[in-house]
């Protein structure tokens, strides 16, 4: 549940943000009761509260009753450092790297337990896909949420690890196995998932270091099979992000 911020004497803001949080990848349009259910507010809090966003342009209300995120959010979100910094220095390589391989390719952070989407440019090949710029997905049934997890603190990996789910029949939800590839990917420098956020669809990724240590994100690529082209993809995401980051 996404706030669960009824206790007495929360802040307007803490419950302002509690509505905002209700929605999600899979919630991208509430009704007021779902809004009001998401946030743990209650039914007449959550409709002053969102009356007061949708003036504010924070949200906005459809003519069926839906809300929706505005467009107010969306533009205040892209001055965030992480969107300005990261995805300007990363524009020129990602769009090399989609030219050379016309695949799905991705930008991502990580952000608590999941991959947080930057960038994404959609390739040609018809693989199903269901990233997005801006959304968040698991890290541990991503190529490039492997990767961050991999380099991600002790205490990161050892929370996902114990609330592994299954995304698709080929998800890998037992810990130890997780456990092994994530040791696989600190050493070889990489990571790859087959059909394990969506079936039909393979990935490849590798992390992006600043000062040549420091991961602060993953560059990764999408295809519906990598058979042979793997170490190819693999030499092209280095470059790339080697490339990211020297500039960063």
């Amino acid at each position: 549940m996404a706030g669960r911020v009824s206790t007495p004497g929360a802040s307007v803001v803490s419950r302002a943000f509690a509505v905002l949080g209700a929605f999600d990848e899979r919630h991208r349009a509430l009704t007021l009761s779902d809004l009001a259910r998401r946030a743990g507010l209650p039914l007449t809090t959550t409709h002053r509260l969102a009356a007061e966003l949708v003036a504010a342009g924070a949200l906005d209300r459809r003519e069926s009753g839906h809300y929706v995120v505005g467009r107010r959010i969306w533009s205040t979100g892209l001055l965030a450092p992480v969107q300005t910094g990261l995805r300007e220095v990363a524009s020129p390589f990602l769009h090399d790297l989609f030219a050379a391989t016309l695949a799905t390719v991705h930008l991502a952070v990580r952000e608590g337990t999941q991959v947080l989407y930057l960038e994404r440019l959609r390739g040609n090949e018809s693989v199903p896909i269901v990233s997005r710029a801006g959304g968040r997905l698991p890290l541990h049934s991503t190529g490039v949420g492997k990767v961050l997890l991999a380099h991600a603190p002790a205490e990161v990996r050892a929370e996902v690890l114990a609330s592994l789910h299954r995304v698709t029949p080929f998800t890998v939800v037992r810990p130890p196995v997780l456990a092994a590839q994530l040791e696989r990917i600190r050493r070889e420098g990489y990571a790859t998932t087959v059909d394990e956020m969506t079936l039909g669809a393979s990935s490849v990724a590798v992390p992006v270091l600043r000062g040549g240590t420091e991961v602060v994100a993953a560059l990764g690529i999408v295809v519906a099979r990598l058979g042979r082209d793997r170490q190819r993809l693999v030499a092209g995401l280095r470059v790339a992000a080697q490339g990211i980051g020297r500039t960063l």
